[in-house]
């Protein structure tokens, strides 16, 4: 591509939103066609704006924020699209990492989506994915579970549902949660399953601790949790999942009440389904009660 070509290109355009990634910890990551980007448009739309400004303070660069989080994302999102079909240019950033993944921005991109207005991404550093490549877990195949829900039943159906996945899971947790969640973890997947643990991603301590389940409730039950944490588990075994699969079956309840249904009793029904499921019925009758 030839160099007028690539300026036209990366030229800011009036009614545009840009979804723009921002670094996860060390400052130095910051692209330089975001920092163009930041440099040009119109209106940021942040966050948390003090966090952002310390962030273009650092680069530099002034401009107009608006704050736009999970609270107020109903409102500033109507005025943040009112802005773009003026003509003005936005760029979405979050607190770190990249905007709308597990975030609030996803509903402003749903916004622009619905009222035609053009979207386009910035990419650059992202928790989930780096936590990922650094855990030596499989990486062909995985999902990311965000931040769990707070609600027990909510907690119980998503562990559930994990119980049966053969892909490795990623998901965020908070310090203050990160005991009850492994121990949650080791209740319905077993303390055997593999777990990497990532906290300061890309900063000076950066930390990767790579164990099983049981392995990590023993360390945290002597270490106290710092920092926000990427938790990347180990998926089921095929054969056991694939038991599973074939029946059709959703939950373990499924499962009970398949074989209660043709006539079993109770605790009948839970070593059969332990048989189905690969699993022993010890560990069937834990995720039943949990």
């Amino acid at each position: 591509m030839r160099n007028d070509e690539m300026r036209e290109k990366n030229k800011v355009i009036g009614g545009m939103l840009y979804i723009v990634a921002t670094p996860i910890g060390n400052l130095a990551d910051m692209g330089e066609r975001a920092l163009k980007v930041l440099s040009e448009v119109d209106v940021i739309a942040a966050e948390d704006t003090r966090n952002s400004l310390r962030m273009l303070t650092h680069f530099g660069i002034s401009k107009t924020l608006i704050s736009y989080h999970e609270h107020n994302k109903r409102e500033k999102g109507e005025e943040i699209v009112s802005l773009l079909l003026e003509g003005k240019s936005c760029a979405l950033v979050t607190d770190a990492g990249t905007p709308a993944i597990s975030d609030p921005g996803e509903d402003l991109v749903r916004l622009c989506a619905e009222r035609n207005i053009p979207v386009t991404s910035i990419p650059g550093a992202c928790a989930l994915i780096t936590a990922l490549t650094l855990s030596g877990l499989p990486t062909a195949r995985f999902v990311f579970e965000g931040f769990w829900p707070v609600p027990k039943k909510e907690r119980r159906e998503r562990l559930e549902l994990l119980a049966f996945e053969t892909r490795t899971f990623i998901l965020h947790e908070a310090p203050h949660k990160l005991r009850t969640t492994l121990e949650d973890l080791e209740k319905t997947l077993g303390g055997e399953r593999r777990i990497s643990l990532c906290r300061e991603l890309t900063k000076l301590n950066e930390e990767i601790c790579r164990t099983t389940i049981a392995g990590a409730i023993a360390i945290y039950s002597e270490k106290e949790p710092r920092g926000e944490y990427v938790l990347v588990i180990e998926g089921g075994s095929p054969e056991a999942v694939g038991k599973n699969k074939a029946a059709g079956f959703e939950t373990p309840e499924d499962a009970v009440a398949h074989f209660m249904d043709g006539g079993m009793s109770r605790n009948d029904a839970i070593k059969a389904a332990a048989k189905e499921l690969g699993m022993s019925r010890n560990e069937l009758y834990a995720m039943l009660i949990k």
